[in-house]
């Protein structure tokens, strides 16, 4: 985890994380994309890989779904602890965690499991199909991974992104150039995807 970009990075977190997405919404944003992204397709249970402060997660739950989030930061979880404790929180690396069942120790599988805010370029260099190996692993059949992440130079690419899926089992369905489904072009520097398991 010492070269995890995240943990190098030094940006804000915990609750001067979450201050900044207040600010956001103070100005009258719609902070809740990736959870009208994701609801849409009509899940019951959902894997937040990446939680973060739970910002995505507590508003799945609120919808009715039944989700875990789990992330390597516990800065982070702790935030997410302090605004929904019912919830289950994991503090966890995505590139080796393993979400099991309560008293079974068996692997849990979700509906679709989600990585947003840049989770994907965030991950230790090298890891990436690693992570979305274990992800596909924590899937029902025909379950979905949605993945949304910023497109820079010398970060992960689609094409790396799309190999690592297919490697793991997974079928492309489609992509778009934001939470909003704004079509997605070449030249869009943010994409979400979304694959299925086979």
């Amino acid at each position: 985890m010492a070269d995890n970009r995240w943990l190098a990075d030094g940006m804000a977190r915990g609750s001067e994380y979450d201050d900044r997405f207040a600010k956001l919404a103070a100005t009258g944003k719609d902070m809740h994309g990736e959870a009208d992204f994701v609801a849409s397709f009509g899940f019951n249970s959902v894997l937040d890989a990446g939680c973060g402060t739970g910002r995505v997660a507590i508003e799945l739950s609120c919808r009715g779904i039944d989700v875990v989030g789990v992330d390597l930061d516990p800065a982070m979880l702790d935030a997410a602890r302090s605004k929904a404790s019912e919830q289950t929180w994991i503090l966890g690396d995505l590139s080796s965690c393993a979400v099991t069942e309560h008293g079974t120790g068996e692997i849990r599988h979700f509906d679709a499991v989600v990585m947003a805010g840049n989770v994907m370029i965030f991950l230790t260099p090298g890891s990436e199909s690693v992570v979305v190996a274990n992800m596909a692993h924590h899937l029902n059949p025909g379950g979905y991974l949605i993945a949304g992440f910023q497109l820079h130079p010398g970060r992960l690419s689609l094409d790396e992104y799309d190999h690592a899926a297919l490697a793991a089992g997974l079928v492309f369905v489609e992509r778009w150039a934001s939470w909003g489904r704004e079509p997605f072009i070449p030249e869009t520097n943010y994409a979400v995807s979304v694959h299925q398991l086979s």
